[in-house]
């Protein structure tokens, strides 16, 4: 599996394979403005996740890991304020809060309660 890690600004993709883990790039890219809560990597099995719709236009916010949608705070057309909880993701059992990154209108909402997602899938665009 492919991890995006960011660390002192730095952000690395790291592969682990098995017990094996090796740095794929660096880039010194700006570190995310709400960073994701720091998660054991462990392999989850989860169901294909279904097509993401048309993109559209805003700030993406994609699955910081693979687990599973626990709640869905927002609705479609709903306003959000920096920092509001959209969702929350169960990973390794443990209960991670998706934040909304930036202020806006919800424009798109893949994401479901009880849905499986991996690494980068799209859960909503504000």
């Amino acid at each position: 599996m492919k991890y995006r890690i960011t660390l002192n600004g730095k952000n690395y993709e790291v592969s682990v394979e098995q017990s094996e883990a090796k740095l794929l790039s660096v880039s010194d890219l700006p570190a995310p403005a709400v960073p994701a809560p720091a998660v054991p990597a462990a392999p989850v099995a989860a169901a294909p996740a279904a097509a993401a719709p048309a993109a559209a236009q805003g700030e993406q916010i994609l699955a910081p890991m693979p687990g599973t949608i626990l709640k869905v705070n927002v609705a479609l057309g709903e306003n959000v304020t920096a920092g509001q909880v959209l969702m929350i993701l169960e990973a390794m059992k443990m209960e991670n809060e998706i934040a909304a990154p930036c202020n806006g209108t919800v424009k798109q909402l893949p994401a479901k309660k009880g849905a499986a997602v991996n690494t980068d899938d799209l859960l909503a665009v504000i």
